[in-house]
């Protein structure tokens, strides 16, 4: 596997990507005039839909590292809600995460904070000649959802369901819910993301001696949905819950739990805290 294939530096802007992202952004700060508590909390919903079951309960806990199953409808409406994230396809974002994992913090990482902050934040996108728009070659990243027509299509057209959601904010509650509802969300859910990417290889403590500079930070996990508990996650990659320790508030495994509980969610992997490293930290 050559992983260099993903993301290779580049001297130029992806302009393309730029310009979206400078849209999205100039459309944040536009909501700010429109403020209404009502597409406040419309907003905050949208944002658990999309990112936290879309990104955090399916992109990345199950469809990356299948830590556990659920119906096929479910997985599916998963991948659907992560598309409207604008952090591309099924296909594309697994594999690229996939790769994350297999070399992290190592030359092939797309985004460590060994090549810099920024990069691991943002940059890797702005200058990186990313292949995320290429469903062949992150097919071979994600052979299982490559098998799947569904997945494939989603991939390929992975902006209809962000485009579709908008037109129905705007037709729901105009220019306030559209600005809010799409671009905040957005931006928002974007920072939210790349904080994991950033932040969590960075601060925070290492409760696991692990092969990369992941480390647990509480403040990313407020914002991820559980995602910040990054050392514990990278110790256990396909453990479908990330805070190992009571106190390590992880809303995506409490989902996941209710899911259980109703027979919805069943083969559920679950990394547990050793006696050792228990007794270490009670210390």
């Amino acid at each position: 596997m050559n992983p260099e294939i993903i993301t290779l530096p580049r001297h130029g802007l992806n302009w393309a990507t730029t310009l979206i992202m400078a849209a999205f952004h100039a459309g944040a700060i536009a909501a700010l005039f429109f403020f209404s508590w009502k597409v406040f909390f419309a907003t905050v919903f949208l944002y658990w839909m999309c990112t936290g079951l879309g990104i955090s309960l399916g992109y990345h806990r199950l469809h990356t590292h299948r830590s556990y199953v659920v119906p096929k409808p479910l997985e599916y409406f998963f991948a659907i809600c992560g598309t409207t994230t604008l952090e591309g396809g099924p296909i594309s974002w697994v594999a690229t995460h996939r790769v994350h994992h297999q070399n992290s913090d190592k030359p092939g990482d797309p985004h460590s904070p060994r090549d810099g902050a920024w990069w691991a934040h943002v940059g890797w996108l702005l200058w990186g000649e990313t292949m995320h728009n290429n469903t062949r070659v992150m097919s071979k990243y994600a052979p299982d959802l490559a098998k799947d027509r569904f997945y494939v299509w989603l991939n390929n057209y992975h902006w209809v369901p962000l485009v579709a959601m908008s037109g129905i904010l705007y037709a729901i509650g105009g220019l306030p819910l559209l600005l809010w509802g799409t671009f905040v969300r957005v931006v928002f859910g974007l920072h939210a993301t790349w904080l994991v990417n950033s932040a969590t290889h960075l601060w925070g403590r290492r409760r696991f001696n692990t092969r990369d500079d992941s480390r647990n930070n509480w403040w990313v996990a407020l914002i991820t949905f559980g995602e910040g508990w990054h050392n514990n996650h990278h110790a256990h990659p396909t453990s479908a819950r990330h805070g190992l320790a009571w106190y390590e508030f992880d809303p995506s495994w409490i989902t996941l739990k209710v899911l259980k509980f109703f027979g919805i969610a069943r083969a559920v992997r679950v990394a547990k805290l050793t006696t050792a490293v228990a007794e270490r930290e009670a210390a």
